[in-house]
């Protein structure tokens, strides 16, 4: 194994191999243990968009909230899914598939089209361009702005769906899907979590799809793997501590060496990672 993959491993605490039924476990009875060691907070808020992550984050919040409500006998405890689409969504159908399998106890559609353009034209008017990948990074800080405003008002915590295979990247947007209060896929892989949803029975064309993030309008439906450059098949054997071709290998340290700052906080004067 290559002594930067070992880190990397480390540092994300991925599994060569897992037990989806134990993992599915594991997360819920996290999930769970977090809302009761708070007790100020009483239900999950996550958006739906019809991907892999967001379907297995939202069914093992979902099961942690009924498992809850059952123990405590406590009607208080809700899951609420948030459909954020940007106008009309391309793959609206999946999420709608997501949400029927989720079954969340309520569901609330703030479409961020509105606020996305309206910030655009503001900072227009300021003078900036504003590029579409600018927008691109706009989009989800507004889906975030919604998701607390949501989760406020039900006494509640915001669930990311970040894991170790976007992680490594830090292939998400700082304060945007990445600024969550509680990440239970944190560890997984690609190739884990949709192993973890085969377990649980969730319709297949969910987790075979192709992950994008859609955020770029120029580029809709963008793959995942073309904006990384590597396969997730790549990725997943890697953070495994499989080998895999020396210019994936390459491509994959980069990445991690160069987003560094992502996976952490505001860096201040007591911080010395980051010129380590």
């Amino acid at each position: 194994m290559r002594l930067l993959q070992a880190e990397i491993i480390a540092d994300l605490h991925v599994q060569p191999v897992i037990d989806p039924k134990e993992e599915i476990d594991r997360s819920i009875s996290f999930l769970k243990n977090y809302l009761l060691a708070n007790p100020n907070y009483k239900s999950y808020a996550l958006a739906i968009s019809g991907g892999q992550d967001s379907t297995l984050a939202g069914k093992l919040a979902q099961t942690a909230i009924q498992e809850l409500r059952e123990e405590k006998k406590d009607s208080s405890y809700q899951f609420v899914a948030i459909r954020q689409p940007y106008g009309q969504q391309a793959d609206e159908d999946d999420a709608r598939a997501a949400l029927d399998f989720i079954e969340p106890d309520i569901t609330v559609t703030t479409n961020i089209k509105a606020a996305t353009d309206a910030l655009t034209a503001t900072l227009r008017d300021a003078g900036l361009v504003v590029d579409d990948m600018s927008r691109g990074s706009i989009k989800p800080k507004m889906r975030m702005i919604a998701q607390y405003a949501v989760a406020r008002e039900h006494a509640g915590v915001v669930v990311g769906t970040d894991h170790a295979a976007e992680a490594f990247a830090g292939f998400f947007t700082k304060y945007g899907d990445g600024g969550t209060d509680i990440d239970p896929l944190w560890r997984l892989n690609k190739r884990q979590g949709k192993q973890m949803l085969k377990f649980l029975h969730a319709p297949e064309a969910l987790y075979n799809k192709v992950p994008s993030a859609d955020l770029e309008d120029e580029r809709p439906q963008l793959p995942d793997e073309v904006a990384l450059g590597v396969s997730y098949k790549y990725i997943d054997d890697y953070l495994e501590g499989r080998q895999v071709p020396e210019q994936a290998a390459e491509t994959i340290e980069k990445l991690y060496l160069s987003t560094k700052q992502k996976r952490h906080l505001p860096v201040t004067i007591y911080d010395t990672w980051w010129y380590q």
